[in-house]
């Protein structure tokens, strides 16, 4: 029928059957729907069908039901005019805050209570002309969609436990950071993400490319011990934008990267395939690092690392074993090998038997910024103390996040931070030195 209109000698419009043109319309997005509807007053009319805005509604607002006596455009339209200039943030934001409340939900639900509600525009607008500065529209989005999280412990953004260290990081809300707001030397125009009762320590976002720092990245900063300037900061760089920081994270809780350890987030990171399986015994492990008790100038990097040692339940109950000794060999960045020995695992000889997990956490620091470790435990078994055997630990890596240092170096400090040669070895840090 399309043909022989297009052959005949005029072909309008209100000629052409609804169901193609709808058809066609289908394909396009929400800018060339409307400007379609200015084209003529069919295209006007079928612009404004229905299961057109829906498909539109739920992928840029997630929505999928209607209340009686709204239209699926109408919904457009007002999910537009108050959230329009996030649509290329909300859907990816608004996703990862309900994927991370249904896990919490299941998994850690103390931490919903915590959650505070989104803020409004005017109050966005408020904390800019407070501190003076522009929030990027990824952050200002996911606060419309929640406000951060109350001051309580644990931290939304991750914990780290050991025998005499503690931490668990806040999430802001917007308010609290603007107090935190930065224009001291060295962190200036820096908004803190971030909050650790226990270390002070906090995550910041630059909101200008200043002292170094890319505009909108995401750091923990880290005093250079070395420098004669005592505002000079080393940066942890840990995102490039709020968007990607905060979707990794997210990402990484809800996949079951990080695990779920008393309640709370622990941000240990697992390599896949870094498993090992000696007869009925298996070996995983994974690291975590510690910015807060790690630095640049001088090269002081902290790693802590949990090990998961576990006998299959299938095991017969003659394999019961118990380990006796732990032998490390450790490789560092610059060719250094290191190999270390010792009775038993942070004081203990766990016993294994079938189905038994036995997990620890440990931790060790290097002068480089990344290493690997590798080794074997042995065991004897329980009926028979003369049967003793080897298991192995299968190879880890360890690399703290890259890092940049600060824009202006004094020569003096430059020769000392040469010295330990850390920054030719570091992939991917941007080093920026002015003598």
């Amino acid at each position: 029928a399309l043909l022989k209109m297009a052959a005949s000698a005029e072909l309008r419009m209100d000629q052409l059957p609804s169901d193609p043109l709808l058809h066609i319309l289908s394909y396009l997005g929400y800018r060339d729907l409307i400007n379609c509807s200015y084209v003529s007053r069919r295209l006007n009319e079928l612009t404004k069908h229905n299961p057109l805005w829906k498909s539109i509604c739920s992928k840029h607002w997630l929505a999928d039901r209607l209340q009686s006596g709204t239209s699926w455009y109408c919904l457009f339209k007002q999910h537009y005019k108050d959230l329009g200039r996030y649509i290329k943030y909300y859907p990816v934001l608004k996703r990862s805050w309900e994927q991370l409340k249904s896990f919490l939900q299941q998994r850690c639900p103390r931490m919903i209570a915590s959650l505070k509600d989104g803020v409004t525009e005017v109050e966005l607008d408020d904390i800019e002309a407070q501190i003076g500065c522009r929030l990027p529209d990824d952050y200002r989005c996911s606060y419309r969609i929640q406000n951060g999280q109350k001051l309580v412990i644990p931290g939304l953004m991750g914990s780290m436990s050991l025998s005499n260290h503690y931490r668990s990081e806040v999430l802001l809300d917007v308010e609290t950071a603007a107090g935190g707001f930065q224009q001291r030397k060295g962190m200036r125009r820096c908004l803190p993400l971030t909050f650790c009762f226990h270390t002070g320590l906090s995550q910041y976002m630059a909101l200008e490319p200043a002292e170094g720092r890319r505009m909108f990245e995401s750091f923990y900063p880290c005093p250079d011990q070395t420098a004669q300037d005592p505002s000079a900061i080393n940066m942890f760089i840990t995102g490039s934008c709020f968007l990607e920081w905060f979707t990794t994270y997210v990402h990484n809780v809800v996949t079951g990267e990080y695990p779920i350890i008393r309640n709370q987030i622990f941000r240990y990171v697992h390599e896949k395939g870094c498993v090992a399986t000696t007869g009925d015994i298996t070996v995983s492990v994974s690291t975590s690092f510690l910015p807060e008790l790690s630095s640049v100038h001088p090269p002081h990097f902290f790693f802590t690392y949990r090990i998961r040692i576990e006998m299959a339940s299938s095991a017969s109950p003659e394999a019961a074993c118990q380990l006796d000794s732990r032998y490390w060999k450790i490789t560092t960045s610059d060719g250094n090998v290191e190999e270390v020995q010792g009775p038993g695992v942070v004081g203990e000889f766990p016993v294994m038997r079938p189905g038994k997990v036995h997990e620890y956490a440990s931790c060790t620091t290097f002068s480089t910024p990344s290493e690997y470790m590798e080794g074997h435990y042995t065991f004897h078994r329980l009926a028979n103390k003369e049967e003793v055997f080897q298991v192995a630990i299968p190879r880890f890596h360890m690399v703290c996040p890259p890092f940049r240092e600060p824009v202006v170096r004094t020569v003096s400090s430059y020769i000392t931070a040469n010295k330990a040669s850390t920054c030719k070895s570091v992939k991917g840090a941007i080093c920026k030195i002015s003598l």
